[in-house]
């Protein structure tokens, strides 16, 4: 069985240099897709992924990244958009790095693709009439 999920690793400093995620894929055969990265040599990392594969080597993945000190977090939180407050401003557009804003072109509203939103939480801060919001 096959499963697919989205996750941030919390790198602390002393793993930052080591290849992890080349050793998922090598070792557990797992596809990633990095959706988020933040990583600093000497200092902690963070990255936000997709991660693919079977089953029993995704379990196999994740004791992995634990045993080596890396702490797994299920992105579990989810950005919606209050749509009554929404003006469709535009301020979202420029501010999200996954493009889960569009503007549409006709109707010059702003489409929200929730499904390209890895909820790192830039378009809350930036959106005026506060319609972005974040719900665990």
């Amino acid at each position: 069985m096959a499963v697919s999920k989205r996750i941030v690793l919390h790198f602390p400093k002393w793993v930052v240099e080591h290849p992890i995620v080349c050793r998922l894929a090598k070792d557990y055969d797992l596809e990633f897709n990095i959706l988020k990265a933040s990583i600093t040599p000497e200092e902690e990392g963070l990255l936000v992924l997709e991660l693919s594969g079977k089953q029993k080597e995704y379990d196999k993945g994740i004791r992995y990244l634990t045993k080596s000190g890396v702490r797994i977090q299920s992105l579990s939180q989810n950005v919606i958009r209050n749509e009554e407050r929404c003006t469709h401003c535009g301020a979202c557009i420029t501010i999200c790095p996954t493009g889960a804003f569009e503007l549409d072109p006709v109707t010059r509203q702003v489409d929200f693709h929730n499904e390209k939103c890895v909820a790192c939480g830039l378009c809350i801060k930036a959106c005026p009439p506060r319609a972005m919001e974040v719900h665990f």
